[in-house]
This record gives structure tokens, C-alpha cells and sequence, in this order.
């Protein structure tokens, strides 16, 4: 028990020793030292960088997919899936059958007692009012329990009634961007007119701002009754289909789909057994496919950026053996005096990993500085992930050992009285 209690007092001595060397040796170079640690902190500051532009993305992205969505709304449509490629585009589109207004209203009389459902058309087309223009504007039309369906928000006024739907009244609910192109600052727009393809619609709601979403404005929109729209552009070829469990029904979002899924394949006289006639889309999917996409990117980018920490390791492992070179005579007299080839070893290796950890802490910290910066100039909410922080000082910890331990062995393998002859 005495033994190994000495024993581990002597390996406490001797590590707090090298430690101390191995700092000394790095405060009478200072310049080297950092110069030598630019690599490493280059290093890790990208791979926190590029981890929080993953994260952000993918927090972003779900952002953008619950405005566009709602909290448990989902999509029935010709076609609709997600990340689909072109040639899965057309087989579908070529096996699926178009919604119509009478397969809706069959869908509505087997299960709207459960569900809400709203028919989703959008033109692009230029709004105008006075002499004042808003190009390009998504008009969308839909039912009025669209508002229910996907959570629309609206600043200002209302959305439209069952009864204006019905009536194909033409009244608009207009997005910010429309709002500020049309009208004066300041002024409410409520109950003026605009102009859509030379008909007079009645502004009755403003929407909530919802920012842009990857590079679209999604203010720059409004939503008709979904009757004045068939007047407009007239019935078309088919439309989506907005749905959600109605509210009371106790129903969930799965459950709801069931239902809806139950009442297409009825309607299109599917056979058991044969696939749907129809797409399915709900957030849970868009958010999956997003997930994929960037996993597949992470599992790219990351490694990639890693390598500029081995860059730094072979950085640090050529400063040390320059250091050893420097230290020849220092080390034979260290051996002379009855140092070991551990204490040697133990004295280069803790230097070389020292260096790294270091550069791996500072390029945490500048990696953070970076990603607020970053994240506030372009708008986007960046996250610094703690997997990526573990990640970025592993790397860089194993960098240190693995570039330390060529010189320190070398160091050790010294005859001191050869290194005592050293200039």
C-alpha cells in the first residue's frame, strides 16, 4: 500500500514537472507558439461555424415549415412528396388522379364531421390599386377554414366567412408586402379596394408578417375565397387539398389522415391492396427529408473541415521537433542528472498537447464570436451545438497527441552524452 502511494505521489510530481517545462517552453516562444496555434484555432472555429450553419438550417427550416403548415395540418394532392426525384415526379403524376371540387365535397360529406379540409390554388399574378403596383403576388385560393387549418394569422381585421366562400364575394386577405407596396404608411387599408386581373376585391384582413423563407418573400401573398378564384382562372386541372383534425373531434393529426386516406381511396374506387391514387404530405415528413438532406451534407462538410486540424497537427508536430532539435543539449543534461525516457517523453508530449487544446479552446471561443456575428448580419437563427463542440476538442486533443508523440518519442531516444555534444 506504501509502494503504491509513493508511487502515485511520484506520478503526480512528475506530471506537474512536465507540465511545468511544457509551459515554460511555450512562454519563452511565444510568437511560435501562437503562430503554431493559428492552424489548430482556424480549425475548430470552422467546424463550430459550419456546425451552427447545419443546426441553424435545420431550425430554420422547421420554422418555415410550421408557418407554412400549421401545428397539425397536412396536404392531400396529385402529387406531393417530399424530395422526390424527377422521374418519381412523373410516374406519380401519371398514376395519380387530380382533386376536383367534387371529390373534395365527397371527401367533406364521409369525414368533415372529423376533419376540416380547405381546397390550396395559387397564381402568380400583379395586384394593383390607384397607380400603385405589386408585381408578382401569390394570389391563393382557399376556403375559409384555411385560417383554422394552418394557424393564419392575421394583424388586422379578419379573414373571410363561410358565407363570403360561399358566395364567391370578392373580399382578400393581403400579406404585408402587398400592404406596404399598395398602401401609404400608415394608412388602413380596410375595406379598400385593390384590383386582381381588372376585378375590384375588397380588403377585409391583413396578415401577420412572415418574414421570407429560403429567398422567397412569403408576405408577398394574399388569400381569395376559393369560388371567386374558379371565377378568375377557372376550375383547372386539380388542386391541393389543406387538412387538420377539426377541433373537438379528439381526433390526432395520424388519425385524421387515416380518415381522409379512407375516403380518397373510396371515392377513387381503389381496390384493397393497390397503392393510393394521391399524395400525403405532413410536416413530420418535410422535416425528415430536411433532417436527410442535411445529414448528407453534415456527413460531407464536417470531415472536410476537419482536415484543416490535421493540417494543424502536422503544423505542431514540425514546431516540435524544431523545439527538440533546439532543446538537444537541454535534454542530455536532463538524462545525465537521472531524468528518464518517460520524463522526457511525458515533458514534449504534454508541450505538443497543450498547444493543441489551447488552439482548440480559442477556436471555440472565435467560432462562438463568429456564429453571433454571422447569425445576426444574414438573419439567421444560428445554434452552436455541443456535439459539435465535443467534436471540434476531441479532434484537436487527438491531433496534439498524435502530433506530439513522433517528437517526444524521439526526444526520449536520445544518448545523453551524444546530445550533450550539441551545439
Amino acid at each position: 500500500m506504501a509502494s503504491s502511494g509513493s508511487d502515485a505521489v511520484r506520478s503526480r510530481q512528475q506530471f506537474q514537472n512536465a507540465l511545468g517545462l511544457a509551459l515554460d517552453s511555450l512562454r519563452a516562444h511565444k510568437l511560435r507558439s501562437f503562430l503554431t496555434l493559428l492552424g489548430i484555432i482556424i480549425g475548430v472555429a470552422s467546424v463550430i461555424l459550419v456546425g451552427a450553419a447545419i443546426d441553424g438550417v435545420g431550425v430554420y427550416a422547421d420554422q418555415s415549415t410550421s408557418k407554412a403548415f400549421g401545428a397539425e395540418s397536412f396536404i392531400v394532392a396529385r402529387v406531393a412528396g417530399a424530395g422526390l426525384s424527377r422521374r418519381e415526379y412523373f410516374d406519380r403524376l401519371k398514376h395519380n388522379k387530380p382533386i376536383q371540387s367534387d371529390d373534395l365535397r365527397f371527401v367533406k360529406s364521409i369525414a368533415g364531421d372529423d376533419v376540416l379540409y380547405s381546397p390550396y390554388r395559387n397564381h402568380t399574378s400583379d395586384v394593383k390599386r390607384e397607380d400603385q403596383i405589386c408585381e408578382n403576388t401569390n394570389i391563393t385560393g382557399v376556403s375559409a377554414d384555411l385560417a383554422v387549418i394552418r394557424d393564419v394569422a392575421v394583424s388586422d381585421g379578419r379573414f373571410f366567412t363561410d358565407q363570403e366562400e360561399r358566395a364567391r364575394l370578392p373580399v382578400a386577405v393581403i400579406g404585408q408586402t402587398v400592404r406596404d407596396q399598395l398602401f401609404a404608411p400608415g394608412s388602413m387599408p380596410l375595406g379598400q379596394t385593390i384590383r386582381i386581373e381588372g376585378i375590384d376585391f375588397t380588403v377585409v384582413g391583413v396578415l401577420d408578417k412572415l418574414g421570407s423563407a429560403f429567398g422567397n418573400d412569403q408576405d408577398k401573398m394574399l388569400y381569395i375565397p376559393s369560388g371567386a378564384f374558379d371565377r378568375l382562372y377557372g376550375p383547372g386541372l386539380g388542386f391541393q387539398v389543406f387538412a387538420r383534425p377539426r377541433p373537438g373531434s379528439g381526433l390526432t393529426m395520424n388519425q385524421a389522415l387515416d380518415e381522409t386516406r379512407v375516403a380518397f381511396r373510396t371515392r377513387f374506387h381503389t381496390r384493397p391492396g393497390d397503392t393510393d391514387q394521391f399524395d400525403t404530405l405532413t410536416p413530420d415528413a418535410i422535416r425528415g427529408f430536411i433532417d436527410q438532406v442535411l445529414g448528407m451534407v453534415a456527413a460531407v462538410v464536417v470531415p472536410i473541415t476537419c482536415i484543416s486540424l490535421v493540417v494543424g497537427g502536422i503544423v505542431i508536430m514540425n514546431i516540435m521537433l524544431v523545439s527538440v532539435t533546439e532543446r538537444t543539449s537541454e535534454i542530455g543534461l536532463r538524462k545525465s542528472l537521472g531524468a528518464r525516457r518517460e520524463d522526457i517523453l511525458l515533458q514534449i508530449l504534454i508541450e505538443a498537447v497543450t498547444l493543441a487544446v489551447a488552439g482548440g479552446s480559442l477556436g471555440v471561443g472565435l467560432g462562438g464570436a463568429l456564429t453571433l456575428v454571422i447569425g445576426r448580419l444574414i438573419s439567421l437563427p444560428l445554434h452552436i451545438s455541443l456535439g459539435y463542440v465535443v467534436l471540434s476538442i476531441g479532434v484537436s486533443s487527438v491531433v496534439g497527441i498524435t502530433s506530439g508523440w513522433y517528437p517526444a518519442a524521439r526526444a526520449s531516444k536520445l544518448d545523453p552524452v551524444v546530445a550533450l555534444r550539441a551545439d
